[in-house]
């Protein structure tokens, strides 16, 4: 799979480090995480090193195995 380029990097980037963040504060691997979300491993990784884009549903299933909401996702995206 090639990664798409970020139409915004900066974003991409932030996101990236809020999902990483909150993964490792519930002690989570990449494969635990990608599995509740519905993603590959290797899906994980390119978002969360703001490689990847993420659609939609790729979000709510992140923020869902996060145990948070889309928009408290988006929020610790943006400090």
């Amino acid at each position: 799979m090639t990664p798409r380029t970020p139409q915004d990097p900066e974003s991409q980037a932030a996101l990236g480090k809020a999902i990483r963040e909150l993964r490792n504060k519930r002690g989570a691997t990449l494969e635990t995480l990608a599995s509740e979300a519905g993603i590959t491993k290797n899906m994980l990784s390119l978002i969360e090193r703001g490689e990847g884009n993420p659609s939609w549903t790729t979000m709510r299933g992140i923020a869902k195995a996060l145990g948070i909401s889309v928009a408290e996702l988006a929020k610790r995206a943006e400090k």
